[in-house]
Formats: C-alpha cells, structure tokens, sequence
C-alpha cells in the first residue's frame, strides 16, 4: 500500500461532523476521500461542508469505492457489528467507534470476520492514545505514585431527548455504553487485567428505559477501581489514580480539546487536604482524533501492532455484560 491511508466515514453523525473529521484532517499520512449517508443529498451537503471530495448515497456504495482504503464508522451502536463485518468483506480496514458492539459475542464475530479478511479492526478510544495519558500510564509503570490501589472516575452529561439515540435502548443507547465504556476501559488499561469481583447499580429512566445513572465497584487483584457515569447530571469528567505515594489527578480525561494544552496533576506530600504538594505537567496541544487515526495508518500502511486490539475491546465489553448483570441479575 502507497504511503498515505485514504479514509471514507460511514455516516455523517454529529460526532464525525463537529469532531473526528477535523481531527483526521490534521493527522499525518491520512486523507478523508468519501462520506456515506442513506440520504444523498445530506451526502453531498456534508461533503462540501467538510471538503470531502466523494459523497456517496450508501454505506454500501463508500465501501465499494475503490480510492477508499479504510473505514470509519461512528454509526449508532447497534450498527457497529452489520457494517465492520460489511467492510473487513470489502476489504475495508476499520477504524469502529465504541463500545466496538453491544455484546462481546458480536465484537468476536467482527474480530474473526476482519482477521479472515486480512484486514485492521481498532476500537476508536481516542483518549488512550493521547500525550497526556500516554505520561500518565507511564508514570504509574514507573511507580511514581507508589503502588497502584485505587481509580476513581466520573463521567456525565445531560441528555433528556428521548428521540436521541442515546436514548434509545435498542440502538444501543444509556450511559454505561456511551460513556461508562471509558470508565471500564480506563480501569482495566491501568490495572492490566480483569476484576475478580464487580458490584454495581444502575438506575433507568422510565420513559426511555436507558441506564441513566450507572455505578460499578471493580475489584482487581491490585486494588479497586470506581465510577460513576450518568447521562441526566451536570456535564463533568473527572479521573484521580491513587497509589501508597502520591496521587494522580487527570485533567480532562476523556473528551480531550483538540486546541488547549492539557494537565496531569500529581499530589504527594505537603499539608493535605488543606495545602497539599502539587506538582503539574502540561502537555502540548494534540487532537486526540489525528494522533488516534495515526496509529491506526501506522499498523494499516506499517504493520506495527494495532495499540488497542479487539482482544481487548472484546473483554471490555465481558466486563461491561458482568456490570448490567451484577446490577439486574436476571
């Protein structure tokens, strides 16, 4: 393959409008050649609206383009497993935001479907990737806090349309799918493994029936992980990682801004809580969608390791199916 991954976006969602496109836009080595949508004429709207040179009426018709190399797919939730497995076919890699499925039985489906066709699957976890949170699993490694014991996140927004489709049950919708994912994630990337014990309360909404305030207790071998995630609170994210020597405050952790320079806060030492030492590290700006479409071309046109594989997506939809359970056991 030639040096640069051209990409098509299969769907024009708000998400790929406002954000993922003008990242990708500013990634190295990557080209957006194509946008689908059902609707042609919303197609062609938001291909000149982003400088797109094709528009394409279908999401079948993208992946029958022959100047797109890759995919990505910021479809509702429930989507994600029918088109993954549409483009690994078309011989498409893909680039599938998360949660990769609703199951982990479908995310295996896609990982098999995409390994056969010889093609790259990534789960779109764009903050993982980040400078920022690159220095801060690297400062827990290091044992720079001591011992890893604790995380603790909170991730809300507010969101009381029942049309959206973050409200819709069956496409996928509630706030441990959209948003608790990261939790999860983030949790099992800095313990580097799975918990042998989880607790967990959920709350729905009455009309919607969505999971409108979730809450997990992860126990890991190494210590405990936290989180509650709603979508019917103030709008808020927060991520503190305690260890036997100190504390890790993140600033921003998840919806990092592609234009500002971001923050870890460690906190050791001092007069705590009145006066505590803190010590912070700024990190330039960096899109985290144009550094996350960079490591998806380097393992596409490279072969490098893919920084986030299925296998892992896959067990953090297993933990996500032991969350729903130990909150409603059936």
């Amino acid at each position: 393959m030639a040096g640069e991954l051209r990409i098509g976006v299969l769907s024009t969602a708000d998400i790929a409008r406002r954000k993922v496109v003008p990242g990708f836009r500013r990634a190295r080595r990557c080209r957006v050649t194509a946008i689908a949508s059902r609707d042609p004429d919303l197609a062609r709207s938001v291909a000149r609206e982003l400088d797109i040179p094709n528009a394409h009426g279908s999401y079948q018709a993208l992946l029958d383009d022959p100047e797109v190399d890759a995919v990505y797919i910021p479809l509702p939730n429930h989507l994600h497993p029918e088109w993954t497995i549409a483009a690994a076919r078309a011989g498409k890699h893909v680039l599938c935001e998360k949660p990769l499925a609703l199951v982990a039985d479908d995310a295996e489906r896609m990982t098999v479907a995409c390994r056969e066709a010889g093609v790259v699957l990534m789960e779109a976890f764009m903050y993982r990737l980040h400078p920022s949170w690159q220095a801060a699993r690297r400062m827990v490694a290091d044992g720079r806090i001591g011992r890893l014991i604790a995380v603790q996140s909170w991730f809300s927004y507010c969101n009381e349309d029942p049309a959206n489709i973050r409200n819709i049950v069956a496409a996928g919708g509630g706030a441990l799918y959209d948003i608790g994912c990261y939790c999860v994630n983030l949790a099992r990337m800095l313990f580097e493994g799975e918990p042998s014990r989880v607790q967990a309360s959920i709350r729905r909404d009455r009309v919607t029936g969505t999971d409108v305030v979730t809450s997990a207790i992860l126990d890991f071998p190494g210590g405990t992980a936290t989180f509650t995630c709603s979508t019917r609170a103030e709008d808020d994210q927060r991520v503190d990682i305690y260890g036997t020597r100190g504390r890790l405050s993140i600033g921003i952790p998840f919806n990092i801004p592609p234009d500002r320079p971001t923050e870890v806060h460690f906190v050791a030492g001092g007069n705590p809580p009145v006066a505590p030492h803190i010590e912070t590290f700024t990190f330039p700006v960096a899109d985290p969608y144009a550094v996350e479409l960079e490591y998806f071309a380097a393992a596409v046109l490279d072969g490098t390791p893919v920084p986030l594989p299925p296998e892992d997506s896959i067990a953090n939809l297993r933990l996500i199916e032991r969350i729903f359970a130990a909150a409603e056991p059936a």
